[in-house]
């Protein structure tokens, strides 16, 4: 056997160590860019945590874990595993996706449990400023809910939700926000009719590892069963967000929120609806 006959296999074993190394190079390299997401999104907007109803307007890559138990007017409960909630990711500087999976609907009434409809989000974050740089955000909001429920756990028809959603901070304790949107159905409009969504909120840094946040959230509808109607909620809500002293942007971290919506209006489809959350972001 010649010389360079008996060198290619081992030529081969480097080759592929190279190449295995290159792969292995380019997941870690993957990897840590898709985990620095957060961490560059703490650099161009301010660092609250995610209110519990009303819209988010900063970015940021989550997976969001929700429970909810409410009251209808007639004194029925309802208990939603997943309470509308999901994931999301950040792409490039400026945008996020999200994906809000059907929530398991059990109803303690003749009502048929079963799966609720299923949503896609897209942000774009039109302005914003870290602390030292305003402490504030603007950003517009699009989603649009897909009729996947089962029964009458969902809608009749798909429907769009344009938002806008923003806030300022108030010195390094509190901060303000708001969002302005609509639910618009594709179709069956004299059925389901529209609605104009409007929240307010604010917050607090009450402790190193804890928020205080309070939120008022209305509905305004236009045609449907519920036409001329509105219905508005206080909800007061606290986040224990636990990070060891040398977190740093970069690393995973656990968010849990609980809250109630309390109803303070006369018509009101749902009352004292608790909600439960586990928040991953990464």
């Amino acid at each position: 056997m010649n010389r360079p006959v008996k060198r290619f296999p081992f030529i081969c074993a480097a080759v592929g160590c190279v190449l295995s190394a290159a792969a292995a190079y380019a997941q870690q390299s993957f990897a840590a860019r898709f985990l620095a997401h957060n961490a560059e999104m703490t650099r161009v907007q301010p660092g609250w945590p995610t209110p519990l109803v009303e819209s988010e307007p900063r970015l940021t890559q989550y997976y969001r874990f929700a429970f909810s138990n409410e009251y209808t007017a007639a004194g029925t409960q309802t208990v939603s595993y997943g309470d509308a909630r999901g994931g999301g990711i950040v792409a490039w500087s400026r945008c996020q996706f999200d994906l809000l999976p059907p929530s398991y609907i059990q109803h303690n009434s003749t009502a048929a449990d079963g799966f609720g409809d299923t949503t896609a989000l897209a942000k774009f974050r039109i302005a914003s400023g870290n602390a030292e740089a305003g402490n504030f955000i603007a950003t517009a909001i699009l989603s649009h809910t897909f009729p996947t429920g089962s029964h009458t756990n969902g809608a009749a028809t798909g429907s769009w939700n344009p938002t806008l959603a923003g806030g300022v901070g108030l010195g390094k304790r509190f901060d303000v926000e708001s969002s302005l949107g609509g639910t618009l159905p594709t179709g069956k409009i004299a059925e389901q009719g529209r609605t104009i969504l409007w929240s307010a909120l604010a917050q607090e840094h009450a402790a190193r590892a804890f928020w205080l946040e309070l939120e008022n959230n209305a509905s305004f509808y236009f045609a449907g069963s519920h036409d001329g109607k509105m219905q508005n909620f206080i909800t007061p809500a606290a986040y224990f967000i636990p990070r060891r002293l040398e977190w740093k942007p970069t690393h995973p971290f656990l968010v849990f929120a609980a809250g109630m919506q309390i109803a303070t209006s006369g018509f009101h489809t749902y009352n004292h609806k608790a909600i439960a959350e586990m928040r991953v972001l990464f």
